[in-house]
């Protein structure tokens, strides 16, 4: 078939799950067209051909939160003359690729395209979960306003998909009809990952410079393998327990591996990675930003990991490391055919949508 394919490019975690799947159409003999915004783009187009730069909604983020004045202002500004980009883009594969079926993760061009088209759309991402389930109260007590503000933009984001497919590792009660819940969606490199029993932290952030946060480390009488505390560094600096690590994928992915525990945001992707992996997390998740919010709560009802605001207090990072044997008892039943489940069920739909009985 014919597949048009959209991605939003805020974060990096809906490239990456989309790399998945478009690995697995390409695969299998579709003709895939990308549309992709922010560092989506990039990190695709090393991947594969066809893809598309549009532009896309974003955040900025500042001091662990996100600055909801500056994120409006910069997305109006950008809005203005991105448009006309999308457009155009929007029109030249009207006329030149015609697609048959439209796959959209959290991007809205390709969800127009289908819709203005009459064309079958599927959604694969993991925020629709906060529309489509039911959040028990604990999971949004004392985040109300920020919930339904999150549940009310993605309810109009993508709205009335032929399917939701949605990937978690938790499995809140499904409310909405034509709504699927899947294993999240991992990439090969963890799949492929030497996971194994580690005596060392993984620590990854963006407080660079963050001396109250390295004390701390220090005194859990683990070895911490730091990312994200020393930016451009060349090589590793080794200071008594604390190791910064300059970037490099291959290595962060052994890191991770290898581990004994993860300290590191909300975002999805590293929870989920990290969970499959087994490994128990500290998660952090930013300000004003719900679904982190959500994800991190729910790391802590299912007893993978622990939920915290901040770390300003030593006491938070030193009372998840002493419970870590219950966290590695919990993470052990944990279990996951890798990404069969989600691409059985995506072969299934095209199949139907080919024979157009969606």
């Amino acid at each position: 078939m014919k597949i048009l394919y959209g991605v939003v490019g805020e974060g990096m975690g809906h490239a990456m799950r989309s790399r998945v799947i478009l690995e697995h159409l390409v695969s299998h003999d579709h003709e895939v067209e990308i549309m992709a915004s922010g560092r989506a783009v990039d990190f695709l187009s090393k991947r594969f051909d066809g893809v598309n730069r549009i532009h896309g909604l974003h955040m900025i983020y500042e001091e662990n939160q996100v600055r909801i004045g500056k994120t409006a202002l910069s997305n109006v500004v950008g809005g203005a003359t991105g448009l006309p980009k999308n457009i155009a883009a929007y029109f030249d594969i009207f006329t030149s690729f015609r697609p048959q079926a439209v796959i959209s993760d959290f991007e809205s061009w390709t969800y127009l395209y289908a819709k203005t088209h009459r064309l079958p759309i599927l959604s694969i991402d993991n925020m629709q979960i906060i529309n489509r389930c039911t959040l028990p109260e604990p999971i949004i007590e004392g985040h109300a306003a920020e919930f339904q503000l999150t549940k009310t933009f993605i309810k109009s984001k993508l709205p009335f998909c032929d399917e939701y497919f949605i990937t978690t590792f938790f499995r809140p009660p499904v409310r909405k009809e034509k709504t699927r819940l899947f294993p999240p969606i991992l990439r090969p490199e963890i799949l492929n990952a030497n996971r194994r029993a580690g005596e060392h932290l993984l620590v990854y952030t963006t407080g660079e410079g963050n001396q109250s946060l390295a004390e701390t480390l220090r005194r859990t009488g683990f070895e911490c393998r730091i990312y994200g505390m020393k930016r451009n560094l060349a090589k590793e600096e080794v200071d008594g327990n604390l190791r910064f690590q300059p970037f490099s994928e291959d290595k962060f992915i052994d890191d991770l591996a290898s581990s004994r525990a993860v300290i590191a945001g909300g975002g999805f992707t590293l929870m989920g990675e990290a969970v499959y992996l087994q490994k128990p997390m500290l998660a952090v998740p930013l300000a004003r930003q719900f679904e982190q919010v959500l994800n991190a709560r729910y790391l802590e009802l299912e007893g993978y990991g622990r939920y915290a605001a901040n770390l300003d207090d030593p006491k938070t990072i030193l009372d998840f490391v002493a419970a870590l044997p219950t966290y590695e008892a919990k993470l052990a039943s944990y279990t996951q055919n890798g990404n069969k489940e989600v691409l059985g069920a995506l072969d299934e739909w095209l199949d139907k949508a080919e024979a157009g009985v969606l």
